[in-house]
């Protein structure tokens, strides 16, 4: 197979089939990716700091492997792309932060130590906001990611890299983390899948409040199974997270089948707490329609979610006072707005403010509970309005609400990250401004793997409509775009080793 484009738009889970079945090479599929990287990332900025050379030395070997018929990995030979909060060795690191612009960590984190075990070849890093805060993929290192339908929209956030990596098949293998939505919504933004896990199955070696949930590492792709192939090489017990614990990794490569038929849904717009934009409900109530022709049971349900808001304020900023103290204190001016208006909120909190909202928690879990008595998995709009411009750093204002602050109008994925349930974004046609649309599906207390296989289900319903299945980008025109998304780079990154103190700052 020789046509780099159709090479490309394979999914990972095909790519790594011939792969073993010899019927393409890792090196020729490396530059395959790298091609189109170069084609096409001048217009989306998705793809940061890149190892070609080092890419092409390990597919080098990867072939070789197959070769000789040695043991092949999950994802052996499959090209990644590395979310820049998560340290690759040898490899520039920034985080987004002009702190770290010139980062080359030494080690791996146990993400992507365990994505290497499998096989994938790290390729390049993915774009992030400044320290992962926030959900529009922007800061001064590297400037902006565009989204993939529109470059001069955003991509969401914090995965925004990845996720635009993805929708344009510059990769077929990206990782993704997610405190307040980061996997989802950028995932739901671009048209691609993004997989929330519960805390602790992915191991999340970086957290410095290793026994705080509500921060997680997980995987992203063009589809469910290829989702589920990255968890299965990633997931289980590792020493370097506490809420990590032992599992049968390989059983997430194959979810086991579910017939949509037998399936109970119950569904809301917004969680009974939050703002969402009437064309958002107006697309989510035309996809429950159309679910409801698909599946056994459909229905409303409600939720009383307590101060989910404040309650998220106060665990979020404790994260930000631990990761950010020493370089506030050092220079609050090198932060950016966002990241310094964290951890001053946190820095003003007591410890009365953190017992109430660990309290506050446990209750909103407590009351979350009662809807799987009835319903397999709950759904609701991933995001609360289309996407926005870019230069806008954040939604303001949804249907008349003034936002409280710039990561307020995260608040349908964040209530579901209070709730340490596992949740999916999944591609679902278009909204009415015609950009991707993705519902999300919360499954069970630790079901993981029925989350997995109800969204896969799903996915296989949707595929037979134009108005429901994954969009796709128009490429063509994508590269004749001339976004001025570097516009904003301040502090461009620097391509040699420091001795890593900034290494660790990140957020998200």
């Amino acid at each position: 197979m020789s046509d780099h484009a159709e090479l490309v738009s394979l999914s990972a889970v095909a790519l790594r089939k011939l792969i073993g079945a010899k019927a393409i090479s890792p090196v020729e599929l490396l530059d395959a990716c790298i091609a189109r990287i170069e084609a096409v990332n001048p217009a989306v900025n998705a793809i940061t700091a890149t190892g070609f050379d080092a890419a092409r030395a390990a597919a080098r070997a990867a072939e070789q492997a197959v070769v000789e018929g040695k043991p092949l990995g999950l994802l052996h030979g499959l090209p990644l792309g590395v979310k820049d909060l998560e340290d690759t060795a040898g490899l520039l690191t920034t985080y987004g932060s002009p702190m770290s612009r010139g980062n080359v960590p030494s080690r791996d984190v146990a993400l992507v130590e365990r994505l290497r075990a499998a096989g994938a070849i790290v390729v390049a890093k993915t774009n992030v906001p400044e320290l992962g805060a926030g959900a529009n993929t922007r800061n001064p290192v590297w400037g902006a990611t565009g989204n993939p339908f529109d470059p001069a929209l955003n991509a969401g956030g914090s995965s925004g890299g990845s996720a635009a990596a993805l929708a344009c098949d510059m990769l077929p293998v990206c990782t993704g983390s997610d405190t307040g939505g980061s996997l989802r919504i950028p995932a739901a933004k671009c048209g691609v899948v993004g997989f929330r896990p519960s805390p602790g199955l992915v191991p999340n070696s970086r957290r410095l409040l290793g026994w705080t949930p509500i921060s997680v590492v997980g995987p992203m792709g063009r589809d469910v199974a290829d989702t589920a192939l990255q968890l299965a090489a990633t997931a289980g017990e590792s020493s370097g997270d506490p809420l990590s614990y032992a599992v049968d990794p390989l059983a997430f490569a194959l979810p086991p089948h579910v017939d949509p038929a037998t399936l109970r849904i119950g569904y809301t717009e917004d969680f009974g707490c939050c703002d969402v934009d009437p064309e958002i409900r107006a697309t989510f109530r035309a996809r429950i329609d159309a679910l409801k022709r698909i599946v056994h049971t459909c229905e409303p349900v409600t939720f009383d979610l307590g101060d989910a808001h404040r309650c998220f304020d106060v665990i979020r900023a404790e994260s930000f006072v631990a990761g950010l103290h020493a370089a506030y204190t050092r220079d609050p001016g090198a932060l950016g707005p966002n990241t310094r208006a964290n951890y001053e909120m946190g820095a003003q909190m007591s410890l009365a403010d953190s017992a109430w909202a660990q309290a506050e928690q446990t209750r909103i879990f407590q009351r979350f509970q009662p809807a799987f008595a009835r319903f397999d998995v709950i759904v609701s709009p991933t995001t609360p309005v289309s996407p926005f411009p870019w230069t806008q750093m954040h939604a303001t204002e949804i249907d008349g609400h003034a936002q409280a602050n710039y990561y307020r109008w995260l608040a349908l994925t964040y209530v579901v990250t209070l709730t340490t349930h596992p949740a999916i974004a999944l591609p679902c046609g278009v909204d009415r401004a015609g950009m991707p649309f993705g519902l999300q599906i919360v499954g069970p207390f630790r079901g993981d793997m029925k989350t997995l296989a109800v969204a896969q289900a799903l996915e296989a319903a949707f595929a037979a409509s134009p108005a429901l299945r994954r969009p796709r980008p128009d490429l063509a025109r994508l590269a004749q775009a001339n976004p001025a998304l570097t516009s904003i780079v301040t502090a461009p990154p620097v391509f040699k080793p420091t001795d890593g103190n900034a290494a660790g700052l990140s957020m998200v």
